[in-house]
C-alpha cells in the first residue's frame, strides 16, 4: 500500500531546488534589476580571474551584463521548474496541505540560504565578478549576504524540524 504521508525525506530535494530557484529570482530581480546594485559581470576588470571589464555605464558593457543576467535568470527558472516537477511527482494527492506545510517552506528556505552561500562564495569572493553592492563597503555587503544565507539555512532547518509529516489522505479542514 502506498504511503499516505509526506515526510522531509520525500520533499527535501524538490523543496531545496525550489528554494535555490526562488532565492536566485529574488537576487536577480531585486539586486540586479530593481536596485541595480550589481549585474553578473559588473566587477569584471578587477575580478580574481582576469575577465575583461564590462562596465555597466557603457552600452556594450550593459548589453553583456544584461545577457549574463538573463542567462542567470534562465538557470533560476529551470531550478524552479525542476523543483516543482519533482515535488509534483512525489505528491499525488492533497497538494494543498503540502503547500501550507512548514516542511516544504523550511526546506525551501534552506535552498534559498544555500543559493546565497554558494553564489556569494563563488561570485563575490572567489571569482570576484560582482559584489552585492560595490563601493567602499562592498566586503561588508558581501559578508552580510553570506550571513543572510547562513541565517536562512538555520531558520529553514529549524522550521522543517518542527513540522509534522503531511497526511495526504486526511480530510480537508
Amino acid at each position: 500500500m502506498a504511503s499516505t504521508t509526506i515526510d522531509g525525506a520525500d520533499i527535501r530535494l524538490p523543496a531545496v531546488i525550489l528554494g535555490v530557484g526562488l532565492g536566485g529570482f529574488v537576487d536577480g530581480i531585486v539586486l540586479h534589476q530593481v536596485l541595480q546594485w550589481h549585474h553578473m559581470l559588473s566587477s569584471t576588470g578587477s575580478d580574481n580571474v582576469g575577465i575583461r571589464a564590462y562596465p555597466v555605464d557603457t552600452v556594450s558593457g550593459l548589453q553583456m551584463n544584461t545577457l549574463w543576467d538573463g542567462l542567470f535568470h534562465v538557470v533560476t527558472w529551470v531550478a524552479v521548474l525542476t523543483g516543482l516537477a519533482l515535488l509534483y511527482s512525489r505528491v499525488t494527492r492533497s497538494r494543498g496541505r503540502l503547500w501550507r506545510s512548514g516542511m516544504l517552506w523550511g526546506w525551501a528556505l534552506v535552498g534559498w540560504g544555500l543559493f546565497n552561500l554558494v553564489e556569494g562564495v563563488i561570485d563575490h569572493h572567489l571569482l570576484g565578478i560582482h559584489h552585492v553592492h560595490g563601493g567602499p563597503h562592498q566586503t561588508a555587503w558581501d559578508i552580510g549576504f553570506l550571513l543572510l544565507g547562513a541565517a536562512l539555512v538555520a531558520l529553514g532547518w529549524a522550521i522543517q524540524r518542527r513540522a509534522a509529516a503531511v497526511d495526504t489522505c486526511a480530510e480537508r479542514r
